[in-house]
């Protein structure tokens, strides 16, 4: 009979960054300095934006953000893949995909509520809420069909086809992995050729066209399988100098756009040449300046740095673990913070104080989200003779005691000799690891059960603790 789990060798070390079971923070943080920073620059008029790389090169956050989603859904996938087989990613990335589409659907009402409660008029253009609110029906159901978005939830649908499709791309880089980045990059190059894109209504174009922005998807899953293969190119000298030079050069023209002095010197023919940028289409200088971001960044950012532990990292690898309701939430505090700059002050000390507190309740809402969230370490399930069934979910302090007053009885009735050889005794020495093992061969002694096994049971939780695109 055919294991549907069973791989071939070459794909076995496929993805050789999947094998550790450790999460790499640098992940989420990555994530959660993006969510900051993508709150603070839809804040209009906003002095906190002067903090993230909008002001300082052609790419901003939401290049960082599609990337890293890339990385988490191999990453994520990936291990789901090697336990449960193609069935297991199957199952996930359409239950991850209906996830993101119902937390679409749901901050769609949410934001049409929020502006409507304002006042409907004040913000109903700018948050693109006026016709949804003037025709609720037509409108929820160009939502429901992913060609709606109202302002700021447009990363969502495509997270929706992101998952939807993970499946059969992570299949296909799995097997040919230059190939399909090679396919990727051709799809992008013809949408600037022809202008390919999926219909949106009533605009007509998506803010983010699938068809372009998900070359930074596939190359964030093609890092995690070809990564340590180029990454001796990537931390060379020829790559970090153009690089270099390239950021530069995009500072300098970033600026001239907003500060008088430099616009001066900068050649007007040069500015023209290079603005607008179509970020909707990913316009090749934003993704060659996110390019040249990941280079420095991975010779500035090694794997081990301890600058992740510290304090105040620790808000964003929360939010970056979180990263669904974060962006969610982020969305709603942008529209909240817009109606107290119009209500209260524009000034710069309301500017500071709302990009601050929005910063500092995402971070509040993430903690909460992370304590209240239930990931139990170990999963028991016992079948007992007489039929009856220990929870799944783990059996807790009670289940604990319970197990604890059992092997004290069984030490007591075969005497001192089984207290000190037995490996039975080793529940009263507070060891929860050994139990499945030690279930096992109490079991077999009666002669009528068994736990499950440590392997299995590992390849269940094995994906617990990995992170997964928003």
């Amino acid at each position: 009979m055919h294991d549907r789990t069973a791989t071939p060798k070459p794909l076995v070390s496929a993805l050789p960054e999947l094998k550790g079971s450790g999460r790499d923070l640098r992940i989420d943080a990555c994530r959660g300095i993006a969510l900051w920073c993508i709150f603070l620059d839809h804040v209009p008029n906003n002095i906190g934006s002067w903090l993230t790389l909008r002001n300082y090169g052609f790419s901003d956050a939401a290049e960082v953000f599609m990337f890293v989603s890339g990385v988490t859904c191999a990453l994520a996938y990936g291990k789901v893949w090697r336990c449960e087989g193609w069935t297991g990613v199957i199952r996930r990335t359409l239950r991850r995909s209906w996830d993101i589409y119902a937390a679409f659907l749901l901050l769609t009402l949410s934001c049409a509520i929020l502006v409507y409660l304002a006042g409907g008029d004040r913000l109903a253009d700018e948050s693109n809420t006026r016709i949804l609110l003037d025709q609720p029906g037509a409108t929820l159901v160009h939502a429901a069909i992913l060609q709606y978005c109202p302002v700021n939830t447009d990363v969502l649908p495509i997270f929706v086809l992101l998952h939807l499709l993970f499946a059969p791309l992570l299949w296909l880089l799995l097997r040919g992995p230059n190939v399909m980045l090679g396919a990727s990059l051709a799809l992008y190059a013809l949408v600037h050729v022809f202008g390919w894109t999926i219909p949106a209504w009533p605009s007509g174009h998506w803010a983010f066209n699938p068809l372009a922005w998900q070359l930074l998807v596939v190359l964030g899953a093609w890092w995690m399988i070809e990564g340590e293969r180029v990454r001796p190119w990537v931390t060379s000298r020829p790559a970090l100098v153009p690089a270099v030079l390239y950021l530069v050069f995009s500072l300098i023209i970033a600026l001239s756009w907003r500060i008088t002095l430099l616009d001066g010197i900068v050649p007007q023919a040069l500015l023209k040449l290079f603005y607008p940028m179509d970020k909707s289409n990913l316009d090749p200088l934003r993704l060659l300046h996110f390019l040249a971001l990941a280079v420095l960044a991975v010779w500035l950012v090694p794997p081990n740095r301890r600058g992740l532990t510290a304090t105040v990292m620790r808000g964003a690898i929360l939010c970056g673990k979180n990263s669904l309701p974060i962006y969610c939430l982020g969305v709603l505090l942008t529209l909240a913070s817009v109606l107290a700059l119009l209500d209260v002050s524009e000034g710069l000390a309301m500017q500071i104080a709302l990009s601050v507190a929005g910063v500092l309740m995402m971070i509040v809402a993430a903690t909460l989200l992370n304590l209240i969230k239930i990931k139990p370490s170990q999963q028991l399930t016992v079948a007992v003779p007489m039929g009856v069934r220990a929870e799944q979910e783990g059996w807790g302090a009670v289940g604990w005691r319970a197990c604890s007053r059992f092997a004290q009885g069984h030490a007591n009735l075969v005497g001192p000799a089984a207290r000190t050889s037995s490996p039975i005794s080793g529940l009263r020495t507070g060891k929860p690891s050994q139990l499945p093992d030690l279930l096992d061969e109490f079991g077999r002694a009666q002669g009528g059960w068994a736990s499950p096994k440590p392997a299995a049971m590992a390849a269940k939780n094995t994906t617990a603790t990995v992170p997964v695109g928003i």
